[in-house]
């Protein structure tokens, strides 16, 4: 696949850059719709995402440079700079950010939980079609009919028949987001809408890593994000068990 899209001069839009471009607003407009009709706050949707944003893009990195542990005590420098990035950092950081501005703004957390988690899933699709793009996150040979070869990619081996595993992590992110969606169409417990996203991310994560083949860290038997899996579904689990129990006083 092709990275750069276009180039004028000394300038390149890339499809990774694009995508998750792309999909951050797209995440924007549907938060922004879905917050009226839920009577809370749009201006701040935004707040909350530029906040999720942040804290988003520092712990995707953070946590790359955990797992890449040796490489960054070898050369720490090369490492930030570079397009090295971990999701599960990023979902984990963002929702800790999403809290503390929630306590900081005086808003009802799970209210926001639950808003915003749907977008989360549909930038997370573009983003992975922006990982197609570059050849990132990429899976195992094979000889089915729904292998791709890279040709031009310079994280996946090219000129071999590969798994689109970036394109499964796609769709399953929107199947996400439907899902998410129109279980939030009736009024549910708070929280619920955020912890399902925890549960069906989590499962749907762990099974597209046994299908990929690019390099990333491993605990044991399980790759990284197969062991955070856990630990996510868990409290996934428990979380929206919990709140099925609660009453309206509580």
């Amino acid at each position: 696949m092709y990275n750069d899209i276009l180039t004028i001069g000394p300038f390149t839009i890339h499809g990774y850059g694009l995508m998750i471009a792309i999909g951050i607003l797209t995440a924007l407009f549907i938060g922004e719709a879905r917050a009226k009709r839920k009577g809370l706050n749009p201006d701040e949707m935004y707040n909350l995402t530029f906040c999720c944003g942040i804290g988003g893009f520092l712990g995707a990195k953070l946590m790359f440079c955990i797992v890449e542990w040796r490489s960054f005590l070898e050369n720490p420098w090369a490492l930030l700079k570079s397009d090295g990035f971990v999701v599960y950092g990023g979902i984990i950081l963002g929702v800790v950010s999403g809290y503390l501005w929630c306590r900081f703004r005086k808003l009802v957390f799970l209210d926001y939980f639950d808003m915003v988690m749907p977008s989360v899933a549909v930038a997370q699709g573009f983003g992975r079609i922006g990982c197609f793009l570059a050849g990132c996150c990429y899976g195992r040979e094979t000889d089915s009919w729904c292998g791709v070869v890279f040709t031009h990619s310079h994280y996946a081996p090219n000129g071999v028949r590969l798994i689109p595993t970036q394109l499964i992590s796609s769709a399953g992110m929107f199947v996400i987001a439907g899902i998410l969606m129109w279980y939030a169409r009736k009024p549910r417990k708070q929280g619920q809408v955020g912890f399902l996203y925890m549960i069906l991310y989590s499962v749907g994560r762990t099974c597209v890593e046994f299908l990929r083949n690019d390099h990333r860290g491993a605990v044991g038997v399980f790759s990284t994000a197969q062991f955070i899996s856990i630990f996510i579904f868990i409290i996934g689990v428990i979380g929206f068990w919990r709140m099925s129990k609660r009453t309206e006083n509580e």
